[in-house]
């Protein structure tokens, strides 16, 4: 998608690894970091320089390929430590089982090579993948405006589900930047999602870039603004969907899900086949990441001079999940590469 006016993806490789975005520092500074090691990509997965499930499988899939051309023979120890860094998101087990199986049984010295193959061939397909999800949902777009061609169609989104979370595209933006390219008038309420701030920082920083109207809301303002009939359907990213059907992602997505239950507004999940987890039943067997207490408790950003500043907002103790799940009754359909769906 658009950086600065330039098409680009949100990872890249280089000479030495691959470079990322530092997402703590959107939309005040645009900086590259470059991940040159497994010891480096652990660490961006788990302080969150990079986000997203879908970003979050293809920075592991290379920080495997840099453990294995650094020692071949780090194979699992590698894969245990970048498995470890966040227990979510479904995406960073499958692109690590992708690299693994590709590599094991090939002889030392080209096991490296390999795996940067693999892991080449994850992000290219994740581009394809989210392509595709945004064609399907983009019909679905049309369909809805037709009811009322003489207005912007309102589109609810949470939390950071676009091109910074995966390779590029996105999932539930995917079928709004299509949309506005072909000239569809559309107007995006973007939720601040905290305590991260994601939707605020992340996807108003890309919506901007790409002359996507759009509106920021506090997470709360949603459900009066279903109530009021300005919300035409919400549409949301996951980090796991399991053999139900019920979708895990950022917290404060069940709210919206019930919101729009109540109002009868469409609640649309967009994801790629990886994200979905078939080997647990239901959304009760999905680990939730508990986070720090100091993401809710101190908010950064710069100040009326240009400095940048952290501000404490409390000084209680502090209970952070960072995930929640929507039950499969709550969702409308679920977008995929494959077309749109009632059940998964």
């Amino acid at each position: 998608m658009k950086l600065n006016g330039e098409w680009a993806r949100s990872v890249a490789r280089t000479m030495d690894g691959v470079r990322i975005l530092d997402q703590r520092k959107l939309p005040w500074a645009v900086e590259w970091v470059e991940l040159t090691s497994a010891e480096m990509a652990a660490r961006a997965i788990r302080e969150m320089w990079t986000r997203g499930a879908p970003l979050i499988g293809a920075a592991a899939a290379y920080g495997l390929a840099m453990a294995l051309r650094g020692d071949p023979l780090s194979l699992d120890r590698a894969y245990a430590q970048l498995l470890e860094t966040r227990p979510t998101a479904v995406n960073l087990r499958w692109a690590l089982d992708q690299v693994r199986d590709h590599v094991r049984n090939l002889p030392l010295a080209e096991r490296a090579e390999a795996a940067f193959a693999r892991a080449d061939a994850i992000c290219d397909e994740d581009v394809a993948l989210n392509r595709a999800i945004g064609k399907h949902g983009l019909a679905l777009l049309e369909e809805l405006h037709a009811r009322h061609p003489d207005r912007p169609l309102n589109i609810l989104t949470h939390c950071n589900p676009g091109w910074l979370a995966t390779v590029d595209y996105g999932t539930a933006t995917a079928p709004i930047y299509l949309a506005h390219d072909q000239g569809m008038p559309l107007h995006v309420w973007v939720d601040e999602t905290r305590p991260r701030n994601q939707g605020a920082l992340l996807t108003a920083f890309e919506l901007s870039g790409h002359g996507v109207p759009h509106s920021v809301i506090a997470d709360n303002v949603g459900g009066l603004l279903m109530q009021r009939g300005e919300v035409d359907l919400v549409i949301v990213g996951t980090d796991r969907v399991t053999a139900n059907g019920d979708v895990c992602n950022k917290i404060g997505t069940y709210l919206k899900a019930l919101a729009a239950h109540d109002n009868c507004v469409p609640f649309y999940v967009a994801l790629p086949y990886t994200t979905i987890d078939r080997s647990l039943a239901s959304g009760d067997e999905v680990p939730i990441e508990d986070r720090s207490g100091d993401e809710l408790a101190w908010i950064t950003g710069p100040t009326a001079d240009g400095a940048f500043a952290a501000v404490k907002v409390t000084g209680s103790p502090v209970h952070n999940p960072a995930f929640d799940v929507t039950p499969a009754r709550l969702v409308t359909g679920y977008i995929t590469e494959r077309g749109v769906t009632a059940a998964i």
